[in-house]
């Protein structure tokens, strides 16, 4: 058995079923490139989810708040909503997109960086959702905005602050701290030493402060749980703060940063000793809390999307062997040409196994270098008109494909829909 190998993707007699349906059939029906998303995956993980934070302190409501930004198809926000998932959003058309799924105002964050007064105006349009704060220097234009709107109750506002600590699987997806990994200047969050002056100035302008949060980065392994836990002890002592200042906090949202296994090697945060972690923390710090919140994106809906390509052809270049097939990164699976550090397992669909394989690297069609799904994995030879799935493609895929070449995006299709 495969270390993919779950209810959703499933090999028999050597070929790979998507939820029971062959992988092949789907393609041959519904043409190549192909997103095959499954909603059970999408509820199971959910539900998984849920457990970890089981019970919550007494009188404290865990919040699943959902990174819209993952994936935005409708069938996903729809099955998140029965689920009873809130939303995490960052900007005016992901907020609109989540109250047209169904999800009342009142369970949408939105947390937008670089913001303009425009976007403020069209996010208080909707007067229940609550407006996470990035910076000091945002304060103004919300209240412009909120003057322009001619809005007399209080705005409900958290603030994100930079504990300044921060970790993510690849220098682009680390959010707090001073810098990435690599030198940059993190943008996001205010910083420890305005937080109180942040606070301060929103009451002075009659803005509702309810909440704090943090969001330290994305692709937590196992090896990032201590720096996980150390931001939580900061969170709280951070809340005491403001407690001691009269800053009565509703909820502290501890953000995303924890995924999926996408590679055979990782070793997976240990998301049950977080979530402990974090109740353990919050129910001792008689902090007076009403929720906790996370907010989960590629953990919920990374392993329930799968691409399928069709191999045109297999090429030899310097002793190098091509598979050649119909589809381009950037117009299907950008996180493999945005990141470095990103892996997706590539599987042949139509021969899963073989006792001889090949160091295939898997090309797309655009005309740029790094147009690679794969370098030199160990498959078995495919041949012309065979299909490749790329899997973990629910997340940050579609969401993130472009037209680069004038290349359309691929289909999507969702099973139990057919």
């Amino acid at each position: 058995m495969s270390w993919w190998e779950d209810e959703f993707l499933q090999v028999k007699q050597n070929k790979l079923y998507l939820g029971n349906l062959l992988a092949e059939q789907l393609a041959k029906r519904y043409g190549t490139p192909l997103y095959v998303y499954s909603l059970k995956k999408v509820s199971a993980n959910f539900k998984k989810l849920r457990q970890v934070f089981e019970p919550p302190p007494p009188g404290i409501e865990v919040k699943i708040a959902y990174a819209l930004k993952a994936n935005s198809h409708p069938a996903f926000l729809k099955t998140l909503f029965k689920e009873g998932a809130s939303i995490d959003a960052v900007s005016p058309a992901e907020v609109e997109k989540a109250i047209k799924a169904g999800f009342p105002q009142d369970r949408i964050i939105f947390t937008g960086t670089s913001l303009s007064q425009e976007d403020f105006e069209l996010i208080l349009a909707y007067p229940a959702v609550t407006v996470n704060i990035d910076a000091f220097e945002q304060i103004d234009l919300l209240e412009a905005a909120r003057k322009r709107r001619r809005i007399k109750s209080p705005v409900r506002v958290s603030v994100r602050w930079n504990p300044g600590l921060g970790r993510g699987f690849s220098s682009k997806t680390i959010t707090a701290g001073e810098r990435s990994s690599d030198g940059t200047p993190i943008k996001f969050g205010v910083e420890d030493s305005r937080i109180l002056e942040t606070f301060e100035k929103l009451r002075a302008l009659n803005l509702l402060p309810v909440g704090l949060h943090q969001h330290l980065g994305s692709g937590w392994a196992e090896e990032d749980f201590p720096i996980a836990v150390k931001a939580v002890d900061r969170m709280i002592k951070k809340a005491r703060e403001l407690k001691r200042a009269d800053f009565n906090l509703e909820f502290l949202d501890f953000g995303g940063g924890f995924g999926p296994k996408y590679h055979p090697d990782q070793r997976l945060f240990p998301l049950a000793e977080y979530a402990a972690y974090i109740i353990d923390k919050v129910e001792n710090s008689r902090l007076g809390l009403k929720a906790i919140i996370v907010e989960p994106g590629k953990y919920l809906v990374a392993e329930a999307g799968v691409l399928l390509v069709r191999v045109e052809y297999l090429k030899k270049n310097y002793g190098h062997l091509f598979a050649c097939v119909n589809a381009g990164t950037y117009n299907t699976v950008p996180r493999a040409v945005i990141y470095e550090e990103a892996y997706h397992e590539i599987v042949n669909a139509s021969q899963v196994d073989s006792p001889r394989k090949n160091k295939i690297t898997v090309a797309g069609h655009l005309c740029e270098t790094g147009d690679v799904f794969g370098v030199e994995r160990l498959l078995p030879c495919p041949e012309r008109g065979q299909i490749l799935a790329v899997l973990m493609a629910g997340a940050y895929c579609r969401s993130m494909a472009s037209n680069f070449n004038l290349r359309d995006i691929p289909q999507e299709i969702l099973l139990g829909s057919l």
